[in-house]
């Protein structure tokens, strides 16, 4: 589309002015007035716009302040009517969500984690009835074909992102999130009845495509609500949601497999998920608020602009333009940022209708979007670039997949090792699985805490050195002399500030540095301890471990992609996405035999050992990233480098 003309007003300015992500206040909204008798129109004089007015387009931000709107005067050729004009629009749906209330904000956030949390027990359900699974299917298939629903869920996970992202940003979060919710439940209802692998495989990949909104999306709906600053607790309780759900899947389902087998019961595995999926969709349609910046702000336009047309229809044409300055006084309507009646605004002009301007708004962003078939390409194409032309985005993307790869092996390591190990029952192996609950409880804990720990006024403010020198004068002088501080203070934060600064973009893998060994320490303590003479509850403290490590990893590289690649930074979430969710759905097939041909011991050792070397990533960006940066077009951009 092209940009407005060259008579354009200028719009007020903001941190991301067009684009619906300002962070300044909300713009005045328009309201009605009650309605005062109509003087007799002035066809003599009467010099202001009519159809034949040239329109000024206008770019529209959260930040724009409304100009007021002419409800007086009404043109001559236009019969006069005894009724009120147009009613205003109600602009309080279109508010920035940056400005919603924090309690607006953290109610979305719950329905979003308690779908993300669904989505990952189903990922987590679909293990324990295995062999049930296999005795329902015709042709007998083996069970690592039948495990495959676990990969094709996955495959679902990784690729359909890739074109509902575009969608959620062209149309907004809610109706992707509504549909993509509608195919989940539906499919998640024929996993139920079924009977042959190739329909449970592509029921499997279909529900994996509608709850992957509820994962890979959410993190977009916490970006689009919060500014960098305030996202890592949103993300932290995200984060604990997407673990939680991991491991209550596999807990319930193995629970349900052992007392339900006989009859068929066990089918209500996927019947309670259908039931909950279900439930949780009425209360998105119900509940769940529009979040995409753009979106609300292209739709506040149309909303404007479809008022000045009925306006016009009825002959009441333009707006005010607050330049003009004369003697004759108007009234007009202003809009409050509810939409309700704010004041009566006189208006001076030389004439009448002098001062009168024809206006409409326009997006920025909806000008600079590119077409749905373009941006799905970029989409798909994007990612993969940044893949293999940047080793940030590389070696993190392969860090947190195979941390997640150990996340979807545990589905298949657990039962078999205690049930192999220890000869317990598939229900009590499955109560194993609150350890990945707690785990994740305390990651979660973890995550929130040190966000406020680098947010220290003492490692984030500048010396204090700085300070006293600077407050130094000679007695002469006017100025009070500052005490010079102890040569013992703040050498531990001095250090902190001076090496590893709370500002640097390296700073979000301070603690991950120590925090990713969780992960390595807790699989070898999981292969090493798993064993008939040690007590079950040593491997279970590795699970907890492990998890603790997976979240954090996965934390960590959520926000330092966020925060390094700016624009760039949902095709870079997007490559670790799907590398994440590719490996994760191959680790259930080679989970088995890896245990088996290994033994636990050695293939809790060979994992363990896999994540010990890619600990060392963290430590690389820490210590060289401003270089790595440099040599990065994407990422450089961050610094001005």
């Amino acid at each position: 589309m092209a940009g407005p003309p060259d008579n354009h007003a200028p719009v007020a300015d903001g941190p991301n002015a067009g684009d619906g992500s300002s962070t300044a206040p909300a713009a005045e909204r328009l309201s009605s007035i009650p309605p005062s008798p109509r003087a007799a129109p002035h066809t003599s004089t009467y010099t202001g716009p009519d159809e034949t007015t040239e329109i000024t387009h206008l770019y529209l931000t959260f930040a724009t302040p409304l100009p007021t709107s002419n409800t007086t005067i009404q043109h001559p050729l236009k019969p006069p009517t005894l009724s009120p004009p147009p009613t205003p629009p109600d602009l309080a749906p279109y508010t920035d969500p940056l400005t919603w209330s924090p309690s607006r904000k953290y109610f979305i956030l719950l329905l979003s984690c308690i779908a993300t949390w669904l989505t990952a027990y189903t990922a987590g359900s679909y293990s324990p009835p295995q062999h049930l699974i296999q005795a329902s299917l015709h042709g007998n298939p083996s069970i690592e074909a039948v495990l495959a629903g676990i990969t094709t869920f996955c495959l679902g996970f990784a690729l359909a992102p890739m074109v509902l992202a575009p969608l959620s940003e062209m149309n907004g979060r809610y109706p992707v999130f509504v549909v993509a919710g509608v195919v989940y439940v539906v499919f998640q209802a024929v996993c139920g009845v079924v009977d042959s692998l190739a329909g449970m495989l592509v029921a499997r990949f279909l529900v994996g495509v509608g709850g992957s909104v509820f994962s890979t999306m959410v993190g977009g709906v916490i970006a689009d609500m919060w500014d960098a600053k305030g996202r890592n607790m949103p993300m932290a309780l995200f984060s604990g949601a997407v673990l939680a759900g991991t491991g209550a899947g596999p807990l319930v389902g193995a629970v349900m497999t052992q007392r339900m087998e006989e009859g068929g019961r066990w089918k209500w595995i996927f019947w309670h998920q259908v039931l909950m999926g279900g439930v949780l969709m009425v209360a998105f349609v119900a509940c769940f608020r529009e979040s995409r910046g753009s979106v609300l702000l292209s739709r506040k336009a149309r909303a404007l602009n479809k008022w000045y047309e009925k306006l016009e229809e009825e002959g009441y044409f333009g707006v005010w333009d607050a330049e003009v300055s004369g003697s004759v006084s108007l009234r007009g309507v202003s809009l409050d940022d509810d939409g309700d009646e704010e004041k009566n605004i006189t208006t001076e002009g030389r004439h009448a209708a002098a001062g009168l301007k024809r206006i409409r708004w326009r997006v920025k962003e909806d000008e600079e979007r590119a077409s749905l078939g373009k941006m799905i390409a970029t989409s798909v194409s994007r990612p993969f670039h940044l893949l293999f032309t940047e080793p940030v985005v590389f070696f993190f993307s392969m860090w947190v997949a195979f941390a997640w790869g150990i996340l979807y092996l545990t589905f298949g390591s657990i039962p078999l090792v205690f049930q192999d190990v220890y000869g317990w029952s598939l229900e009590q192996a499955g109560y194993i699985f609150a350890s990945t609950i707690i785990g994740a409880v305390l990651a979660t804990a973890i995550g929130i805490w040190q966000e406020q720990i680098l947010l220290h006024p003492k490692w984030a403010s500048p010396p204090l050195e700085a300070m006293f020198d600077s407050g130094n004068t000679s007695e002469d002088s006017n100025t009070k002399m500052l005490p010079s501080p102890p040569a013992h203070s703040d050498r531990f934060w001095g250090f902190l500030r001076q090496h590893f600064p709370a500002s640097s973009p390296d700073s979000r893998l301070y603690f991950t540095c120590l925090t990713s060994t969780l992960l390595p320490i807790g699989l070898f303590v999981f292969g090493f301890t798993a064993r008939a003479d040690t007590h079950w509850i040593a491997p279970a403290i590795g699970v907890v471990l492990a998890t603790m490590g997976i979240l954090l990893i996965y934390l960590a590289v959520f926000n330092y992609f966020a925060d390094t690649y700016h624009k760039y930074a949902s095709s870079a979430l997007a490559a670790q996405s799907f590398c994440r969710n590719i490996l994760g759905g191959a680790f259930p097939l080679v989970t088995g035999p890896l245990f088996r041909n290994l033994g636990d011991a050695r293939a809790g050792g060979l994992l363990g050992g896999i994540a010990t070397a890619l600990t060392v990533v963290p430590w690389v960006l820490v210590f060289f990233g401003r270089m790595i940066r440099a040599r990065s077009p994407f990422a450089s951009q961050l610094e001005g480098i």
